[in-house]
């Protein structure tokens, strides 16, 4: 067989272990050989294209294990207003000032990225007393940067029809002062319903123009696959738009592969639906997913015992879904055939969520068509590490949370208890398989600073010295292995995604220097230099 393609780099990262020199050929989108040169049968025909690479970094694509296409498209367009810095309510107010003067009066102004914890300490949730100020022309929502809370003034509290008498949902609260009035502020499950309602507002021309932009992002960053996950626990308002990913497949612009999450309900209706209509190899069902807790910043996440910064006695979080019914959900979804994916930052949730896992593979055994994970697994006890490993549950985690803000981690759960936050080192070495992904829009999109966050536990200014809690830190190929193959195995494709090997889909990312090759302190430097799907050259730098 004739390579369509061949690529012959000094430094070859398979999937797992150390890089080896050599060529990879590919032929009708999948690997063809991958090995030293000197051992390569012959594949060159008078239609091969043959790349020298030199030090080159070639390596199976990037895979996000965890993001929200639907959310992120539009936050990263000019269709809303990213705010990555703010350090008060009034602050953030006077920072969104120029993109409120771009949208015509009456029009939805939407936002994100005001966080608390950035505010100081003693800084309080905000109100709409300072939106409707400043902007009572304007309806106004601005989702906090973990994507858990909602700030909105009064005309949209009113265009969504939210009053002082809408009882909050299941797993969410609107806020209310001693009067019982509506403060604007929407937590958790109220927070992204709310969201959701006003991110499917948009126009079908802004919104497709807005996946077409962070389709040539992902290009642009090496990545190949990605998980699309439900953005939250309610039915019908997950943000998952498979009909528009079929689109951009129908019209040959689909330049990754898409892994979709929807949300779990107890009659499975829309999971069941979405696994018999989407298999295609670039579009395709993988199982599903729901909510524990919550976010550590706002206090929402659940944790084993009370937050050091402590808002009220006993506060530690709560569990947005009580633990008998996530149990009756993972049984559900098991018994079924269905993958689970459970939100978990907080300690107590990891547990609950374990629990319902053990529970479940006592009663059903163990399936080795399904891959169950917990997403997030920020703080953790050292006895569920273990049983992480034992129950065969994947750790999806985002290095990039990590260096968000570790004063106020430190802040939030003490000293102590950080010893064992994104305990990458620790899960490693007890045996568990970990995928690695960003949850964008919740923090950047390039996975080359991710591997670098968990290289280094420090940011990329290089700070703090020494590395955040640097005990967790793992080894280069750990951290890329963890991108590709670990997130190969969380979608259970393993057998054919995250390695370079014969026979594997031709999905290769080639980066501009050799990352094994450099100090670990400079891979946040490297860019990528050409992204390949299927074979084909989707992006040259």
């Amino acid at each position: 067989m004739n390579a369509d393609l061949i690529l012959k780099s000094n430094s070859i990262f398979l999937g797992k272990g150390q890089p080896i020199s050599g060529v990879v050929a590919v032929a009708g989108g999948r690997i063809a050989y991958v090995g030293p040169a000197d051992q390569a049968p012959p594949l060159t025909g008078p239609n091969t294209r043959t790349l020298e690479l030199g030090g080159q970094l070639v390596m199976p694509g990037f895979h996000d294990a965890h993001l929200h296409i639907h959310m992120s498209a539009l936050m990263f367009s000019k269709y809303m207003f990213m705010m990555l810095e703010n350090t008060s309510e009034q602050d953030c107010i006077e920072r969104m000032r120029p993109f409120v003067a771009t949208r015509p009066k009456g029009a939805w102004v939407v936002t994100c990225g005001w966080y608390l914890p950035f505010w100081g300490e003693g800084a309080k949730l905000p109100t709409r007393a300072s939106l409707d100020a400043a902007y009572p022309d304007w309806p106004v929502c601005m989702s906090s940067g973990d994507g858990h809370t909602a700030w909105l003034n009064s005309r949209a509290l009113e265009a969504l029809g939210i009053t002082d008498d809408t009882p909050n949902p299941a797993g969410g609260e609107f806020v209310r002062d001693e009067n019982g009035h509506l403060t604007g502020v929407a937590k958790e499950m109220a927070g992204t319903k709310v969201y959701a309602q006003v991110l499917n507002g948009f126009t079908e021309a802004e919104i497709k123009d807005a996946y077409a932009g962070l389709f040539a992002q992902f290009r642009e960053y090496g990545i190949t696959s990605v998980c699309d996950l439900g953005a939250t626990s309610l039915p019908g308002a997950d943000l998952l738009h498979p009909e528009l990913l079929e689109e951009f497949l129908a019209a040959g612009k689909l330049t990754f592969r898409a892994h979709l999450f929807p949300t779990m309900t107890k009659d499975m209706a829309r999971p069941k639906m979405m696994r018999e209509k989407y298999t295609h190899p670039k579009l395709c069902w993988r199982g599903v997913k729901q909510f524990l807790d919550g976010v550590s910043s706002t206090h929402t996440a659940y944790l084993s015992e009370p937050y050091a910064n402590a808002w009220y006695p006993g506060d530690r979080g709560q569990l947005t879904v009580a633990e008998a019914d996530m149990d009756e959900l993972v049984y559900l979804a098991n018994k079924n055939g269905m993958s689970m994916r459970i939100h978990t930052i907080g300690d107590g949730a990891i547990h609950a969520g374990l629990n319902a896992y053990e529970k479940a593979q006592k009663a059903l055994g163990k399936d080795p068509a399904i891959q169950n994970t917990l997403e997030h697994l920020e703080n953790i006890q050292q006895g569920d590490i273990r049983r992480l490993a034992e129950l065969g549950v994947m750790a999806s985690m985002q290095p990039a949370h990590s260096m968000i803000d570790p004063a106020g981690i430190e802040a939030d759960l003490g000293l102590e208890r950080t010893k064992l936050m994104w305990a990458f080192r620790d899960m490693l070495d007890a045996g568990v398989r970990l995928a690695f992904g960003t949850d964008v829009p919740t923090a950047a999109l390039n996975p080359i600073e991710n591997v670098s966050y968990a290289v280094t536990r420090q940011n990329t200014q290089g700070l703090p010295q020494g590395g955040w809690e640097y005990h967790q830190h793992i080894s280069l190929s750990e951290a890329l292995e963890a991108y590709t193959y670990g997130s190969a195995c969380a979608v259970r494709r393993q057998h054919e995604l995250g390695s370079l090997a014969e026979g594997m889909l031709a999905d290769i990312t080639v980066l501009d220097r050799d990352l094994f090759a450099i100090p670990a302190g400079e891979i946040k430097d490297a860019q990528v230099a050409l992204t390949i799907l299927d074979g084909e050259i989707v992006y040259q730098r």
